[in-house]
């Protein structure tokens, strides 16, 4: 039988899974909840059979898993309300802005035995997939470091204008939003990583940071060093390049996947046209495994904890620029 699925939290990121989950033969969406009228009719355009529940509580009562899509600071909440009627957890990221929060949001989650994932989403991706192999195949040789570059015209984006939110340092902003996903990509080639140094800009108290720069490093010394910024006339820059001394690769707009031997990146000789459709599909693939204890690729809760302790050290590294 189809995984019967509550989308909380109908933005562009609840309204995507749900339209790929409706074609997923593993899932079928039986309930959606957001306090936004417009939000909701949206999603029921995209999942015309699902039941619009009149709060989270009853859209959670009577299904398997519930995916998790609002803002960061509820996300804790509605949470433990499902693990603790045995439901499977699907968060987004970041898994939280407060540290101790998420910690015991861990700690319960792991107590209460359900199946939880975070959507890192690159996690079962074919480009981490196929790099994973390679590293451990010695094609790119002894690895050097980690490369991160994210640069935007405008933050948030286009497409992001409706998740005011995301504009706000109290839970926005590139960082957590998009330099997360590399920093967890970095932790599964490198292990865990520990914070050298960052520097952070912000325009004001209260709107997210413009620029950002970090120095991580793993264990053996072998460097993640960041870049992010905000404005000027220029497409979205989105790279994380793992630096080997035979050839190093390169992941831009989350699934491009090149390699360079010391010239000109190239597509790799297993490059897929992974789009965002693929990328979905295989996370809710490993997703499916996940709820029958089956292995999986998705991060966990105790990953994403420690994205999260990285990117806020980042943040924390404040300088306001009125």
């Amino acid at each position: 039988m189809a995984i019967r699925t509550a989308v909380i939290g109908l933005g562009i990121m609840g309204r995507r899974m749900a339209e790929h989950m409706v074609l997923h033969p593993d899932f079928t969406v039986a309930t959606m909840w957001d306090p936004d009228p417009k939000a909701c009719a949206a999603a029921q355009a995209v999942a015309p059979d699902a039941v619009l529940a009149a709060s989270a509580s009853e859209a959670m009562a009577d299904v398997d898993l519930v995916y998790l899509a609002c803002p960061p600071a509820p996300r804790k909440a509605y949470a433990l309300e499902a693990a603790a009627t045995g439901k499977a957890i699907f968060l987004e990221k970041p898994l939280g802005v407060d540290i101790d929060e998420s910690r015991a949001l861990v700690a319960e989650l792991e107590a209460a035995g359900v199946p939880a994932a975070v959507n890192f989403t690159q996690a079962a991706g074919a480009a981490l997939t196929d790099l994973r192999r390679s590293i451990d195949a010695g094609a790119l040789g002894p690895l050097c470091g980690i490369d991160i570059i994210v640069t935007y015209s405008a933050w948030p984006r286009a497409w992001q204008k409706d998740a005011d939110w995301l504009r706000f340092a109290a839970e926005g902003g590139m960082t957590r939003e998009v330099i997360s996903h590399f920093l967890f990509l970095s932790e599964r080639v490198l292990g865990p990583l520990s914070l050298s140094w960052a520097h952070a800009e912000y325009p004001d108290d209260t709107l997210c940071e413009t620029h950002v720069a970090a120095r991580l490093v793993n264990r053996d010394g072998l460097p993640v060093s960041v870049l992010g910024s905000v404005g000027g006339a220029q497409p979205d820059r989105q790279e994380v390049t793992v630096k080997g001394e035979k050839a190093s690769r390169r992941i831009s707009e989350f699934s491009i996947d090149t390699v360079s031997t010391g010239g000109a990146f190239a597509p790799t000789s297993d490059a897929l046209a992974d789009t965002r459709a693929t990328s979905l599909k295989a996370q809710l693939d490993d997703m499916a495994r996940l709820m029958v204890g089956d292995p999986s690729r998705l991060a966990t809760p105790q990953e994403a904890l420690r994205v999260q302790i990285l990117i806020e050290g980042i943040l924390g590294q404040k300088r306001t620029h009125p």
